[in-house]
């Protein structure tokens, strides 16, 4: 169907103008050039023509802009403008929505007002508020959020390769103890043990000639932040805190003590009524539980402790003796009474985790050597096979409460080795320290 006259009048018009036009400029027949019928339009050819452009035209004008379009012009608006930076990321930093504005240009290179106000250049024109500086610094809490419709979350740092192979040589080559490691580059003690595993799982599968994923690796390392690896002279930034103290159950209660205003209520006591346990006398002489021969008395002899109820659990002991590094608040407890002597604190801090470490050697080895007494082994005639044999103690310790315990026959002799079952986890899941 050939397409409709938008008006007769304006095709009228327009065709007078044309053919105006057309005899204004010289005719083609003057020429001596014979034109052969396809290069000469009649007058018909020229109106079927203006008919199909105007159809055109109208037909383009009124598509209607759906959420579609609308979304991908956006888009496309944005890849070719503020998004271009992103084609080509900044190396060594990480490349998130929230560093950057709505113009592209990096937030914390930009030199301050102040000084773009009294900087100037050779030519006497001002320095640009979006020129960066020299070298980019840092990224600060702003700039570590990915998601800018989440502000609440914030990623979080990864060891970085130097880091990591620099405490497994600290606590395989160097024979330091994963306390003194965590307390050296500020990293949370199970987390030194799962690298020394990780590092030693990595280095068998090289000696195996397995592939290892180390392009991923690299490129994972460079889009999310990073704890570098600093050298002794200079002090290193801590990975992740160190000393956090978890929520013990037994604080879960919300408990009104009455307590009288002359008597000095402590955290010993607080947790001596978390736990049930009898409150002890008002004396005026007894030691305070956060001095350094206080905390080591605890850490050197953690079986003392005393125990309440059916169960026989230990009483709960105050914050200074329940995290992870109790001996940080005796270096605190040097650090006030000897301000000045720093290699003299430095020193008692290295006496005290070799006493510790010395003292859970010693009650390891106590420990072995009193389950290897009670032990009768006999060995055959050939010497191939060994057996081991241990009295039976009947206890409500060994046994339990409920007569489940695994130490003694009760209910049940024991439970299997899982050694050859498959699909079991054979490797150490915790570190003990």
């Amino acid at each position: 169907m050939p397409p409709r006259l938008p008006c007769p009048r304006r095709l009228s018009c327009s065709l007078s103008s044309r053919l105006s036009s057309s005899s204004a400029q010289p005719s083609p027949f003057s020429s001596p050039l014979l034109l052969s019928s396809s290069s000469y339009s009649t007058p018909s050819q020229q109106l079927s023509r203006f008919q199909s452009t105007e159809a055109r035209s109208d037909t383009t004008e009124t598509v209607p802009d759906t959420p579609e379009v609308i979304r991908r012009r956006i888009a496309d608006s944005w890849l070719n403008g503020p998004g271009r930076v992103f084609k080509t990321p900044l190396p060594g930093s990480t490349n998130y929505l929230s560093a950057y504005d709505q113009q592209g240009k990096l937030i914390r290179s930009r030199q301050p007002e102040s000084e773009n106000a009294t900087k100037k250049s050779d030519d006497g024109k001002a320095a640009s508020a979006e020129e960066p500086i020299g070298e980019v610094p840092p990224e600060d809490r702003e700039d570590l959020k990915p998601f800018p419709a989440n502000p609440a979350f914030v990623s979080q740092s990864v060891l970085s390769e130097e880091l990591r192979n620099e405490i497994y040589s600290q606590v395989k080559e160097k024979g330091k103890s994963v306390r003194a490691v965590s307390v050296m580059f500020g990293v949370d003690m199970r987390r030194v043990g799962a690298v020394v595993r990780l590092v030693e799982l990595e280095k068998r599968w090289v000696k195996e000639k397995k592939p290892l994923a180390l392009p991923y690796a690299r490129a994972v390392h460079q889009m999310i932040p990073t704890t570098p690896f600093v050298k002794p002279p200079r002090f290193p930034s801590p990975h992740e805190p160190i000393n956090d103290l978890p929520v013990h159950r037994l604080t879960d209660p919300q408990i009104f003590y009455p307590v009288s205003e002359s008597r000095q209520f402590t955290r010993v006591d607080a947790g001596r009524v978390f736990s049930a346990a009898p409150a002890q006398t008002d004396d005026a002489t007894r030691p305070a539980h956060n001095t350094p021969d206080s905390i080591a008395q605890v850490t050197h002899n953690p079986g003392r402790i005393e125990k309440v109820g059916k169960k026989d659990e230990q009483v709960l002991l105050p914050a200074d003796l329940r995290i992870p590094h109790p001996h940080l608040v005796a270096y605190e407890h040097d650090r006030i009474h000897l301000a000045q002597e720093k290699k003299q604190r430095s020193q008692r801090f290295a006496e005290r985790l070799d006493a510790e470490e010395a003292a859970d050697k010693d009650r390891k080895d106590r420990q072995k050597q009193k389950i290897a007494d009670a032990t009768n082994r006999v060995v055959s005639h050939g010497g191939r096979y060994e057996f081991r044999f241990r009295d039976a103690v009947v206890s409500r310790e060994n046994t339990g409460a409920d007569g489940w315990g695994t130490k003694a026959p009760g209910k049940r002799y024991g439970v299997p080795n899982y050694d050859r079952k498959r699909g079991a986890v054979k490797i150490p899941t915790r570190v003990d320290v």
